[in-house]
């Protein structure tokens, strides 16, 4: 299968949140009601997000934040369960370093057997600072 990677838009929107909606609770914080839905719309809005299709089917996406220099995080990175194993979600990632060739690409991850298996470096941790 072929993978085209564009910058997304408006009008990849839907396909977005058919494809955040398809991965069950995992996901569901970016759509369990209205004001997640708006909330997210938001952060899409305020990141540098790319689409991946194959033909005409919004397969995965990317979203990231620059880091004025310093780096770019990647917050999201989802492909659609059909699409898995195909590379795209490795595809995805090399569109950011590409585009970020003087940039430090670090991930925010709670799947760090699939960023090991990619070959990237675990680097840190992220703690959450809320008082439990």
């Amino acid at each position: 299968m072929s993978i085209q990677i564009k910058r997304y838009a408006k009008a990849d929107e839907d396909a977005l949140f058919d494809l955040i909606r398809s991965e069950g609770e995992e996901w569901g914080d970016y759509a369990r009601d209205k004001n997640a839905v708006e909330k997210f719309k938001a952060a899409l809005n305020n990141s540098i997000v790319y689409a991946a299709y194959s033909g005409d089917t919004l397969c995965g996406f990317i979203r990231v934040k620059d880091d004025d220099g310093f780096g770019v995080i990647i917050y999201d990175l989802l492909v659609h369960k059909n699409f898995r194993g195909n590379s795209y979600g490795r595809e995805l990632m090399r569109r950011v370093c590409s585009d970020f060739k003087d940039a430090t690409v670090f991930v925010l991850s709670d799947e760090d057997g699939y960023y090991k298996k990619l070959g990237c470096k675990k680097v840190g941790t992220i703690f959450d600072v809320r008082e439990q």
